[in-house]
């Protein structure tokens, strides 16, 4: 009887401390530096970066929204402004290739983020990323559907040989697409090619990135 109440309570404990155990493992893995295999790779080029911009907590975006007009915007802090020039610096130190034209989304927080990073001749605005930006607001199934089906299509394009997209656009919803990046985060994507899928590789933190010597 003894050992019955033993082994129940033993069960109700592992219960309860498994997941904790996980989650916790998880989290270690999540902050993992970067391996010098896949800094290897992201050297020979053939993979996509989705960044998100850097911190943006000057001002709002307002219903009236004019992307030419940034004071209807949220807008990059001075710290964002920061984390983005040394998101580009550290792809140099790297010497990871980038794709000329870095793609962005049109908000200006997006377009700066891009600009401050690799230069303002090398970035080009896309329209596409708004609707990235939009998901994270209330949106039909439908469009949520159509949305995330022109990402797959964007994240199958293999980049020209012996460089890098970069992609400087919003973060998602949580379990959503890409799900939620922190500022300056990049999701590594592996393109197979148009109609093939991808997969993604990484998650990778600017710390993590900055990190690396």
């Amino acid at each position: 009887m003894i050992c019955k109440i033993r082994c129940a309570i033993v069960a109700i404990v592992l219960l309860v401390l498994l997941p904790q155990m996980a989650a916790a493992s998880g989290n270690r893995a999540e902050q993992a530096p970067v391996s010098s295999s896949l800094l290897q790779s992201l050297q020979q080029g053939g993979y996509i970066l989705y960044v998100r911009h850097g911190e943006a907590n000057e001002g709002e975006d307002q219903p009236n929204l004019t992307f030419r007009d940034c004071s209807t915007q949220r807008n990059l802090s001075q710290a964002g402004k920061e984390e983005a020039i040394a998101y580009g610096e550290t792809l140099r130190r790297l010497h990871i290739p980038v794709l000329a034209p870095v793609l962005a989304s049109p908000f200006c927080r997006t377009r700066e983020t891009a600009e401050l990073a690799f230069g303002q001749e090398k970035v080009q605005v896309d329209p596409f990323w708004i609707s990235i930006y939009r998901l994270s607001g209330d949106v039909p199934l439908e469009e949520q559907a159509t949305t995330l089906s022109a990402l797959t299509y964007f994240l199958e394009k293999i980049p020209k040989k012996g460089s890098n997209q970069v992609i400087i656009a919003h973060s998602f919803p949580k379990g959503i697409g890409l799900g939620e990046i922190s500022n300056l985060g990049s999701v590594v994507v592996k393109p197979k090619g148009i109609g093939k899928g991808y997969e993604i590789i990484d998650r990778i933190s600017l710390q993590e990135l900055s990190s690396i010597r």
